[in-house]
């Protein structure tokens, strides 16, 4: 058995910058890792996805270069074994950077293997036996397979292993109407494919607003994404060259025909064979490690990272978990989840910035709300652009005059959606914003403006 002050389990966003600050501070620490360097993220989430999501865009912007008075003579063609080989590059170097950097770090010895507990403080790799009184699980997740009748017969992809085509698809047939599922529509619309979203739900993106959901819908129908909603009963099966996915809508055919099949209807832990039933750690029924406002598991001296505790399943958000860890073990500093804002983007095109409540929970609320909302038509920078899709929407409570939160799809929504996250962090009253000289012409500078406009909900 060897010794360590401290052992980290997986290299996702979290574990690196865990294992790193631990050996800093003086702890001998381990790091564990089965697979690629990096996690989801750098290999088959953030990185590679929005780079493809680039090319896809290239190609988009190209197609129609012809509306901003600029002519491509000949077609446009995307070559997909170059969009592959950009994503690659763009991704290996993240790759081979966190390993580096943690080959690189003293202190700290790099265990290649899947690591298992054996109990609740020591974990084995391989034919090494790791005892710690410190341990943190940032093993991450992998894509949800459902039991659907007759998937076992058809070679399916996932956000995974789509990631490995360096060749355009027929068809694309995606299963799931959500965030994954979405962005991997669009990007394979973009590229030339045909694509057809099958969703069981009413609506895509079922926790949004319906406007929301509404207009990603009209964006991406208007590109040529065909969308089966209401589907009961999703029955794949392979038919020769073909795969064929049998359910029952309440419009149109009982069957949508294609060439590949993506699915994209959730995510689980990778907790499945982590050894913690030799622990006293508890999983919830979902498989995600159970932990108190720290992060901290069933097990004292047991911390769990990342999307496989269940507390938000992104990068930022994983990121966070490891700040948190840090400060509260190393820093005296006692930070918690609990006061963290809910926040994310959908990089579909435009894209979608998204903060704290949405309207239909504001009105769940029983608060005194007040609303303030502006299409992107109205907003001078997009319309220079030739990007009119989307608004912007805000929450206020009437009462404390704070923020309860924003959806903002549109030209430049991911990132302007950062000046309500600020404000709404620093629990300011929502006219220090309002009253602020934003820069013109940009995206931000009509949040004053629509914050001056706020009617009752």
């Amino acid at each position: 058995m060897i010794q360590y002050d401290a052992i980290v389990i997986g290299t996702g966003q979290a574990g690196p910058s865990m294992a790193t600050r631990l050996a800093s501070s003086g702890l001998k620490t381990a790091i564990i890792e089965s697979g690629k360097f990096g996690g989801t993220c750098v290999n088959n989430g953030c990185i590679p996805t929005k780079t493809m999501v680039a090319s896809a865009r290239a190609a988009h912007v190209a197609r129609h270069a012809i509306e901003y008075g600029v002519v491509i003579e000949g077609s446009v063609v995307v070559d997909m074994k170059l969009v592959k080989a950009r994503k690659d590059e763009i991704s290996a170097k993240s790759n081979n950077g966190v390993e580096q950097w943690l080959k690189g770090t003293e202190n700290l010895t790099v265990y290649l293997g899947k690591g298992k507990f054996e109990s609740n403080n020591t974990v084995r790799v391989g034919d090494e036996l790791l005892q710690a009184d410190k341990i943190f699980i940032n093993v991450g997740g992998h894509a949800l397979v459902p039991d659907f009748s007759g998937l076992d017969n058809i070679d399916y992809l996932t956000n995974e292993n789509i990631m490995e085509l360096d060749y355009l698809p027929e068809h694309l047939i995606i299963i799931g109407g959500s965030y994954i599922g979405l962005e991997f529509a669009q990007m394979y619309r973009r590229f030339g494919s045909k694509v057809t979203v099958i969703e069981k739900s009413a609506t895509i993106i079922q926790r949004e607003d319906e406007d929301v959901s509404n207009t990603i819908l009209q964006v991406l129908e208007r590109e040529g994404v065909e969308f089966r909603l209401n589907a009961e009963c999703i029955s794949p099966e392979k038919q020769g060259d073909e795969v064929v996915v049998k359910l029952d809508c309440e419009q149109g055919s009982r069957e949508v025909r294609g060439s590949h099949l993506l699915l994209a209807v959730g995510r689980v832990p990778n907790t499945e064979d982590l050894g913690l039933e030799k622990t006293d750690i508890e999983i919830d029924a979902r498989g995600y490690i159970k932990v108190d406002d720290q992060l901290q598991t069933t097990v004292p001296g047991v911390w769990a990272l990342g999307d496989c505790n269940g507390q938000g399943a992104f990068t930022h958000t994983s990121y966070n978990d490891y700040e948190i860890v840090a400060a509260n073990i190393l820093d005296n500093d006692p930070r918690k989840v609990s006061d963290r804002i809910l926040t994310y983007g959908l990089f579909v095109d435009p894209p979608l910035g998204r903060v704290g409540m949405t309207e239909r929970q504001a009105r769940e609320s029983g608060r005194n709300v007040l609303i303030g909302q502006r299409p992107m038509t109205r907003i001078g920078r997009a319309v220079e652009n030739g990007q009119t899709d989307g608004f912007m929407k805000i929450l206020v409570d009437a009462d404390s005059k704070e923020i309860l939160g924003a959806a903002i799809i549109g030209l430049n929504g991911d990132e302007v959606i950062h000046s309500i996250i600020d404000i709404m962090y620093a629990k300011a009253p929502y006219t220090v914003i309002q009253r602020a000289v934003h820069i013109h012409p940009t995206v931000s500078e009509l949040i004053p403006t629509m914050l001056g406009e706020l009617k009752p909900l």
